[in-house]
């Protein structure tokens, strides 16, 4: 078997280390951001939602634009240029002292759209059978900083305050360009891989599809659920169990490493015994049972820890399965389209999510962003129920 050669691991290296700083930017300052948001002027609980949201309807419409843009006047032109507007969007946020400029900065943040230049460029840099093990190092880079953000945002606040975290998350895209340009060879001409890359043309068929067409509403779902929970989550853990944002991390460390360690074994497990699917429904179960035990157990340090434990390992589960899931169910020659329309899902989501659970909140409480995510994954289990399993591929090594 072909193993990669020292020039396509240190690109793959490098781009996928690109990616994993924006994202962690992006995503350290969601586990502290509403009540920090809360006592910003002219904040309500809707214009929180907007604020902690709106990063995903920029990306959503501006990521395939990039991609396309990048085609050409090539990658990192783009890449440097998204990276530059996320760093400005995040300082407007750290200076922000009302909503109206924190929602300016959130949407510059995801307006610096560079997922899909980054995905092409691993292309350009990877020969065809190299390609699904360089998007695996990508993944699992991504899933990495995730767990590293939500992590890290609580910690560094009690020290920092989220202003710090916003200039921290432009720290990180700048030493992105760094990288970009120390690290990165001289590329080569860009070309469009129909296994990377979106042909918008296309689309259209790629949503009649029943298999994907469930994936898409899957991801739109599982980011609705986690924007509009953060809605939720730290407001509870600072009026029911009077942990301010400062000590959170004190139960987002534990439920992390718990969920990480369970969601290893989870995709271990189902990945050896071929179980994908129910271990992938048994996720969206996890994912509705943790909302509920998050609202009945409000009062509980313990039934919350165990709630976001469940949601921690469900969310990173179905992280994992789903876009692995659209590539073995999307036709060769149209997967870069399919995985296109899946970012656009994803990020949409995001958005939505964020509106409706600060729209909910706001009209609601606490109590009813719960219901309506454990409704989000009740809805999803239906949807999902009839899905095919997905194709199991084997190699043979020579």
């Amino acid at each position: 078997m072909q193993k990669m050669t020292p020039s396509e691991l240190s690109a793959v290296s490098a781009l996928s280390a690109i990616m994993s700083l924006r994202l962690i930017g992006l995503f350290m300052v969601l586990p502290v951001f509403a009540p920090y948001a809360n006592n910003l002027m002219f904040a309500t609980p809707t214009m929180v939602g907007l604020a902690m949201g709106i990063y995903g309807l920029t990306q959503c419409l501006l990521q395939i634009p990039f991609g396309m843009l990048s085609d050409r006047i090539g990658r990192k032109p783009v890449i440097a240029a998204g990276l530059i507007i996320f760093i400005i969007g995040s300082i407007i946020a750290a200076f922000a002292h009302s909503i109206y400029f924190m929602i300016l900065g959130r949407a510059l943040q995801g307006a610096g759209a560079v997922g899909s230049a980054i995905i092409a460029a691993l292309a350009d840099f990877t020969r065809v059978e190299q390609r699904t093990k360089a998007m695996a190092i990508n993944g699992i880079m991504i899933g990495f900083s995730f767990m590293l953000a939500m992590v890290l945002g609580p910690a560094l606040a009690s020290v920092f305050h989220i202003q710090g975290i916003f200039w921290l998350a432009a720290g990180f895209s700048m030493t992105g360009i760094i990288l970009l340009f120390t690290l990165i060879p001289a590329a080569p001409k860009a070309v469009w891989h129909a296994d990377t890359e979106a042909a918008p043309n296309q689309f259209l068929t790629l949503l009649k599809d029943p298999l994907l067409a469930r994936l898409y509403i899957g991801v739109f779902l599982l980011h609705a659920m986690f924007t509009a929970s953060f809605c939720a989550i730290p407001e509870a853990l600072q009026n029911h169990l009077s942990l301010p944002e400062n000590k959170q991390w004190q139960i987002y460390v534990p439920a992390l490493a718990l969920a990480f360690i369970a969601t290893l074994l989870l995709i271990m497990v189902s990945e050896k015994k071929r179980l994908v699917k129910r271990f992938f429904m048994l996720a969206i179960v996890l994912l509705g049972l943790s909302e509920s035990i998050l609202l009945l157990g409000m009062d509980s340090k313990q039934l919350s820890l165990l709630g976001l434990c469940g949601f921690f390992t469900g969310f990173s589960v179905l992280e994992a399965f789903l876009p692995s899931y659209v590539s073995r169910a999307a036709p060769r020659a149209r997967k870069g389209t399919a995985l296109g329309i899946y970012s656009c899902a994803q990020f949409l989501g995001i958005f939505v999510g964020g509106m409706l659970g600060g729209f909910s909140f706001s009209v609601f409480g606490i109590a009813d962003v719960y219901l309506f995510c454990a409704a989000l994954a009740l809805l999803w289990l239906a949807i999902a129920f009839h899905m095919k399993d997905p194709q199991y591929s084997t190699t043979t090594a020579t």
